[in-house]
C-alpha cells in the first residue's frame, strides 16, 4: 500500500505535529482517489531527516496569502510512471546496498500510481532485470510472452504480409497491460521505503535566487473555477530536493515550460509527437492467440498520414488493440478518434472483434521525434527523464525500456552526487555525467540507429517513400549514412488550412465495432471536480472563433479523442458559434497543447486525482 507523509517534524507540539501531518494529508490528497479495496493509509515513523518550514502561497483573488507547508527531500520526482519509479527503486537499492539512507518521494497526479498509464504493450525487460532479476519469482504482472510477429499492409478489404523490420522483432519481449505494470513498480517502492504520494499534482516549478531548480509546488486544493477559495481551500506543499527529477510523461505541463525557461533545447529544434488511441477487448476464445503480435500500415490512414495500428493477444482472452497517428497530419479534417473506428471496421479486424465486448478506451500523445528532438538532459538542480525527455523508439514501437533505463541512469548519477560525493549543501548539483551514461547507454544505440526513419516519411512519397527507406535504413544501413535527416516543421505548423481539403465523410458507429466518442470516454473512469479551474487554458479567448473556426474549420472538435471541445449555437448571438470546453470529459492525452494550430490551449494540472481511472491498459 502506498504510504502517508512521513517526517520529522522537528521542534513542534504533539498537536502542532497532528495539523501539519493533517494538512499535508489534506494537500496531496492521500488516499482520496484510491481505491478502497485492500487500501489503507498508514503513518510511518521517519528516520529519515525531513524538516518542515513554512512560505507563502499567493492566490489569485486573495488578500492575504495563505501558508505553504516545506518539505526536504534528497531527490524529488515528479511522475509515478515506469522511468519516475525507476529512477526512485533505483536510488533506496542503492542506498541499501550501502548501508547508506537517502531521502525519496514521488508524486502522482493520477488518484493512483497507474491509474493515468496507458500503452500497447509489448515491453523489453532489460531494465526490469536490471532492478528485479528474480521479478518472476516476486510476481511482476508480465504474464504472456511475445510468440509471433506479423506485419500487414491493409487496403481497404484486405490484408497483406509484408517483411518488418528487425527492430520490430519481439522475441523475448513481454505483452503487458503497463498499467499494472507501473503499478506493481509502485509496490515495489514503496517497500524500499520511497515516498510515494499518488493524487498529488505538480502546479510549479521552484527556482532559487541564483536560477536552479530547487523543487516543485503541488496543487493548491479547494479553489473554485473562478480561481477564488473555497473554504475546504488548502495551499500546495513545497517539495524541495537536492535534485528534481521529471518524468512527467509525453508534452509535461511543467517540463514544457522548464526547457522554455532554461533554453535545453535549440530553437530550431522541436519534438514531434503521435496520438495513440486504444481499447482493450475480450474476444471469443477460440479467435484468441496468445501472444500473437501484430502491427498495421495502411488502411484507414492515406499515404500522406503517417501512422499504423497494433493488435496484440494478451493472456485470458484479452486484446490490446489501438491506432497511432502522426500529429503532424494535414488535413484539419482529420478525426484521429474516427478514423480508429474505421480501423476496426476492417474485415482482418472486424473478424476478429466481432462476438466479443470492449473492457476499457484510453488515448494519450506519445513522442516520435527521435534523437535530433531530445533536450539537453540535466541543468542545475535536476534532469529530464522517461518520455518527458523523449526516448521512444519509434520503428520498434516501444519506450517503456528506454524511460526506465533512463530512470535507472539519472538515479546513479543522483546518488552519486548526494550520497558518495556529499553534494547539494553548497550550491546547485549539476547531473552532467548524467547526459554522459545516455550518451553511452543502450538507449542512445538504438536511438542513432533509426534517427532517419521517422523524418523519411516526409518526403513527397509520403508513406511509401519512407517505407522504403525504412527497410533499407534499418536492414541494411542501419544508421551508418553520414547524414540526419531534420523534421520539417512543429505539430501544429504541418495543418494546413481547410480550403486546401475535402471534408472526411465519417460512417456512424454501429455501437457493435465502433462507438460514439462519449460512450467510449465513459470507459476510462474519467472524472473532475466540477467546481475547479479549468484546466484547459485559453491564451486569448477569442482566437477559436476568429481564426481556428474560419481557417481550420474548428480542428478541436475532431483531433480530440474525448469530446473536450465543441463549437456550438451562441444563444447571445443568433447564427454565430462560440467555442465550448468539457474539460470535465479530458483523459490528459495532451493533443489539444500539441495541435491546436494557434497555440492557444495551454493543459494544466486539475486538482490531483482528477483524470482518467485506466484499467488494463
Amino acid at each position: 500500500m502506498y504510504c502517508t507523509l512521513s517526517a520529522s517534524l522537528g521542534r513542534r507540539t504533539v498537536a502542532q505535529n497532528a495539523r501539519v501531518l493533517q494538512r499535508a494529508s489534506t494537500v496531496l490528497r492521500l488516499g482520496s482517489k484510491r481505491r478502497a479495496a485492500g487500501r489503507s493509509s498508514q503513518l510511518r515513523a521517519a528516520n529519515l531527516a525531513r524538516t518542515f518550514a513554512t512560505t507563502r502561497a499567493v492566490k489569485e483573488d486573495a488578500t492575504e496569502p495563505e501558508p505553504r507547508e516545506v518539505m526536504e527531500y534528497d531527490v524529488v520526482i515528479v511522475g509515478g510512471g515506469p522511468a519516475g519509479l525507476a529512477a526512485a527503486i533505483r536510488l533506496k537499492q542503492q542506498a541499501a546496498k550501502e548501508d547508506q539512507e537517502i531521502n525519496v518521494i514521488v508524486v502522482e497526479k493520477g488518484g493512483e500510481i497507474g491509474a493515468h498509464t496507458l500503452s500497447g504493450a509489448c515491453i523489453e525487460t532489460g531494465p526490469l532485470e536490471e532492478l528485479f532479476p528474480d521479478w518472476k519469482q516476486q510476481g511482476a504482472p508480465l504474464n504472456q510472452p511475445a510468440l509471433h510477429d506479423h506485419m500487414k499492409l491493409l487496403t481497404e478489404k484486405h490484408a497483406l504480409p509484408i517483411p518488418h523490420p528487425p527492430q520490430m522483432s519481439n522475441e523475448g519481449n513481454y505483452i503487458v497491460s503497463l498499467s499494472n505494470v507501473v503499478k506493481w513498480l509502485g509496490e515495489k517502492a514503496e517497500e524500499l521505503g520511497v515516498d510515494v504520494f499518488p493524487g498529488t499534482a505538480a502546479s510549479q516549478v521552484l527556482y532559487a535566487a541564483d536560477g536552479s531548480v530547487q523543487g516543485i509546488v503541488t496543487n493548491d486544493a479547494g479553489v473554485d473555477k473562478e480561481f477564488k477559495p473555497k473554504s475546504t481551500f488548502t495551499p500546495g506543499i513545497e517539495l524541495h530536493g537536492k535534485v528534481t527529477l521529471f518524468a512527467e510523461g509525453c508534452h509535461g505541463s511543467l517540463t514544457k515550460g522548464l526547457i522554455r525557461k532554461l533554453k535545453l533545447r535549440d530553437e530550431d529544434k522541436f519534438q514531434t509527437y503521435g496520438l495513440g488511441i486504444k481499447e482493450v477487448w475480450e474476444v471469443e476464445p477460440e479467435k484468441h492467440d496468445p501472444g500473437s503480435v501484430v502491427h498495421t500500415m495502411g488502411y484507414p490512414l492515406d499515404y500522406q498520414t503517417y501512422g499504423g495500428g497494433f493488435i496484440y493477444h494478451m493472456e485470458d482472452n484479452k486484446v490490446s488493440l489501438g491506432l497511432v497517428v502522426g500529429l503532424d497530419y494535414q488535413n484539419p479534417y482529420l478525426s484521429p478518434y474516427k478514423e480508429f473506428q474505421r480501423f476496426k471496421t476492417h474485415p482482418f479486424v472486424a473478424n476478429l472483434l466481432k462476438g466479443g465486448r470492449v473492457l476499457s478506451y484510453g488515448a494519450r500523445a506519445l513522442v516520435e521525434g527521435g534523437l535530433q528532438s531530445i533536450p539537453k538532459l540535466f541543468f542545475p538542480g535536476g534532469a529530464l527523464i522517461g518520455d518527458t525527455a523523449g526516448f521512444v523508439n519509434v520503428p520498434k514501437i516501444k519506450g517503456t525500456h528506454n524511460a526506465m533505463k533512463s530512470g535507472i541512469l539519472a538515479a546513479d548519477s543522483a546518488y552519486k552526487a548526494i550520497v558518495t560525493e556529499g553534494k547539494g549543501e553548497g550550491g546547485p548539483i549539476v547531473l552532467a555525467d548524467y547526459e554522459e551514461a545516455f550518451k553511452n547507454s543502450s538507449i542512445y544505440k538504438e536511438l542513432y540507429q533509426v534517427r532517419n526513419v521517422r523524418p523519411s516519411f516526409h518526403s513527397p512519397l509520403g508513406m511509401w517513400g519512407g517505407m522504403v527507406w525504412s527497410g533499407l535504413d534499418t536492414m541494411f544501413f542501419k544508421g551508418r549514412m553520414p547524414f540526419t535527416f531534420q523534421h520539417p516543421h512543429p505539430d501544429h505548423a504541418m495543418l494546413q488550412p481547410a480550403a486546401m481539403h475535402t471534408p472526411i465523410d465519417y460512417p456512424k458507429p454501429d455501437n457493435e465495432l465502433t462507438f460514439d466518442i462519449l460512450t467510449s470516454v465513459s470507459r476510462t473512469g474519467t472524472g473532475h471536480a466540477e467546481n475547479q479551474p479549468v484546466h484547459l487554458r485559453l491564451k486569448d479567448d477569442s482566437v477559436e472563433i476568429k481564426k481556428n473556426l474560419p481557417e481550420y474549420a474548428g480542428p478541436e472538435q475532431r483531433f480530440c479523442p474525448a469530446g473536450v471541445y465543441e463549437y456550438v449555437d451562441d444563444e447571445a448571438r443568433p447564427g454565430q458559434k462560440r467555442f465550448q470546453i468539457n474539460s470535465q470529459n479530458c483523459i490528459h492525452c495532451k493533443t489539444c497543447d500539441i495541435k491546436d494550430p494557434s497555440q492557444n490551449i495551454n493543459w494544466v494540472v486539475p486538482e490531483g486525482g482528477d483524470g482518467p481511472q485506466y484499467v488494463d491498459t
